[in-house]
């Protein structure tokens, strides 16, 4: 099992613990991580975005130019797609982008991502992160402390809304909870800080 080190608020080793290997050391699969990444931003799309077609477009209802005898292309309205305020051939129309994917293959996606991350040493585990108020300036110094990256993933056991609205005007810093936790969100930060009580919860959930 691979084990990893765990730290206090201040970046200091206070112990280390073992990691389960069916969630976090297992073989990464990139085939799956792409489907639940693409799967969740289709999923986050609106589809409103709308386009008009020719029959759509105001006016056009009077031919431009006689059929023959001008030398021109035939044309029968202006609203036709080649035309210069005509209407759009093809173009979008307000619709559902979502898709479900397998059971199995979201889970194996997950464990996949947070495999790489320990692979890469862009894990950190945190004993607790204990904020009296809303004071942006201390998460600041804790993810100083432990040397987080700039583009950092929070991953707390639970809601908690102090250390959220703490967290959020952080630049690149993002907060999630271990039932919303999805690959998207882990892939796209460069260190994950993931808190000694979430490891256990993920593991209860995922093993």
């Amino acid at each position: 099992m691979p084990k990893i080190d765990v730290l206090n608020m201040a970046g200091a080793k206070v112990s280390e613990i073992e990691l389960c290997e069916s969630i976090f050391a297992i073989e990464p699969n990139t085939s799956a991580m792409h489907i639940a990444v693409v799967n969740y931003l289709a999923n986050q799309r609106q589809g409103t975005q709308s386009t008009l077609t020719r029959s759509e477009v105001s006016g056009g209802g009077k031919k431009p130019w006689r059929q023959k005898g001008t030398g021109r292309a035939r044309q029968g309205s202006t609203r036709a797609p080649q035309w210069y305020h005509g209407g759009i051939a093809h173009g979008p129309k307000p619709r559902s982008y979502r898709f479900e994917i397998n059971k199995k293959v979201k889970r194996l996606a997950l464990k996949s991502a947070l495999s790489s991350k320990v692979a890469a040493s862009e894990m950190i585990v945190l004993e607790d992160l204990t904020l009296a108020a809303i004071k942006t300036k201390e998460v600041v110094n804790v993810l100083t402390a432990v040397k987080a990256a700039k583009k950092t993933l929070i991953v707390l056991p639970e809601k908690n809304d102090v250390i959220y609205r703490s967290a959020r005007n952080i630049e690149g810093v993002n907060v999630t909870f271990v039932n919303t936790l999805n690959v998207y969100d882990i892939l796209n930060c460069d260190s994950i800080v993931v808190l000694k009580d979430a490891v256990a919860k993920i593991e209860e959930v995922y093993a």
